[in-house]
């Protein structure tokens, strides 16, 4: 009787024991399933290795990857900003100027950004430090500050061209600031100034031409029609007389004139 009672605790033993391992295991295999489940958002794509190699794309959702033979990385795709630090590049007519821009990228390809380069945010930024100082090298500074859409097209272009086997798209380049030396600037200022100057007298030189060839065509408008200088001589009498302040000691018309200098020519003929 009591060995069979120690039988019967031996087994309840056994099988007390076998339910924790299984449990344990069960525990293990969820805990395994749970860590091997990776989400992707809609605005990444993942980038998964098989025992080190490349597998395949993953697209957004969820997916299963198992920790010890697999692994993967997540990739954003949204549109990136690049700010290009400012630094000092010499233009094409040896102006040293310091100039900084921003870059906008998107990757296109996730397995090219991930494979063919280590680090493409930072790869990007050198990149387009460098095309941006070689593109100012090679263009003078007027160049430089009335031609900033065309610059900034070409180093997009450039910069595109360069990251393309990343998978990295470069949407936009702009420049944002182009600053000058102190000298430069006043310099700047002085043609300003002086162009200013020129258009002013040539606006005034205009005007003068203009004032004076409608002089000459009233001239010949009064003179053309009898009488029309002398009502042009009363009009102006009135304007003067309109005001207390003006005093006019004495008018002789015009045809007064004339009449004195026929007088005086018809004296001179008879003698």
């Amino acid at each position: 009787m009591q060995g069979g009672i120690n039988q019967l605790n031996r087994l309840i033993f056994y099988i007390i024991d076998y339910m924790r391992k299984m449990i344990a295991i069960i525990i293990f295999i969820l805990i395994v399933a749970l860590l091997s489940i990776k989400q992707i958002n809609e605005y990444e794509r993942g980038v998964l290795f098989c025992c080190g190699k490349f597998k395949k794309m993953l697209n957004p959702g969820w997916h299963f990857v198992f920790p010890i033979f697999y692994s993967f990385r997540k990739v954003d795709v949204r549109t990136k900003t690049v700010d290009v630090p400012e630094q000092e590049a010499i233009t094409k007519d040896n102006v040293s100027i310091r100039i900084n821009a921003v870059l906008y990228y998107k990757i296109f390809d996730a397995s090219k950004a991930v494979l063919a380069v280590e680090n493409f945010n930072y790869a990007v930024s050198q990149l387009a430090q460098t095309t941006m100082r070689n593109i100012v090298g090679s263009v003078s500074l007027d160049e430089l500050l009335t031609e900033r859409d065309k610059l900034s097209s070409e180093i997009c272009k450039i910069v595109d061209e360069a990251t393309d086997p990343w998978g990295i798209k470069v949407e936009n380049v702009e420049l944002k600031d182009v600053a000058l030396p102190e000298e430069m600037k006043r310099v700047i200022a002085k043609v300003a100034e002086a162009e200013r100057e020129k258009q002013a007298v040539i606006t005034k030189a205009a005007g003068e031409v203009e004032a004076s060839n409608n002089l000459a065509q009233a001239a010949k408008a009064l003179s053309a029609a009898p009488g029309a200088l002398h009502l042009r001589t009363l009009a102006t009498l009135n304007d003067l007389s309109s005001d207390q302040s003006n005093t006019v000691i004495f008018a002789i018309p015009v045809e007064g004139l004339e009449a004195l200098k026929g007088i005086a020519e018809r004296g001179k003929s008879k003698e």
